[in-house]
């Protein structure tokens, strides 16, 4: 069946390219932000244990609108760990870092979602897509506050 939304094919499919972007660093930074939250040690402990726990859970909600997003524009969304290593900008870290390293590891993290999510809006702008404008909003206000309480932490 055809898709008529008012945005052209052509756009629908820039725009879900940028989307499966932002999807691949949401999902790279929800398992980072997992793994931290099962492994960090150290005098900040219970703070950043339930702070990760915080964070990893909004973005696992995350995953799932911007992938239906995708979706209702009409393509295919990305699901595979194969996928998602192709597409984020996110790094995967090797081993248990410390707590202090992790902090500073999940601010470049969120900082990158920022960027991603800012990378899209001309296409999205061009569309008039405004359903994915105000899902990129929304993102870009949660990951850019999630940065400066992070950030927060690391100061003395």
């Amino acid at each position: 069946m055809d898709i008529n939304l008012g945005i052209p094919e052509t756009q629908r499919k820039q725009i879900a390219e940028g989307l499966s972007r932002l999807l691949a660093d949401t999902y790279t930074l929800y398992l980072q932000t997992h793994n931290f939250h099962w492994n960090v040690t150290g005098p900040m402990f219970q703070t950043l244990h339930l702070m990760f726990e915080a964070q990893y859970n909004e973005l696992a909600l995350a995953v799932d609108l911007i992938a239906e997003r995708i979706r209702a524009l009409g393509m295919p969304a990305p699901g595979t760990y194969a996928a998602y290593a192709k597409l984020t900008s996110i790094k995967e870290v090797e081993g248990v870092p410390k707590a202090k390293e992790m902090i500073g590891l999940l601010v470049a993290g969120n900082e990158a979602v920022v960027r991603t999510a800012r990378s899209i809006f001309a296409v999205v702008d061009a569309a008039s897509d405004e359903a994915t404008a105000d899902l990129l909003t929304q993102r870009l206000n949660l990951h850019e506050k999630n940065a400066w309480m992070l950030r927060s932490l690391l100061e003395e």
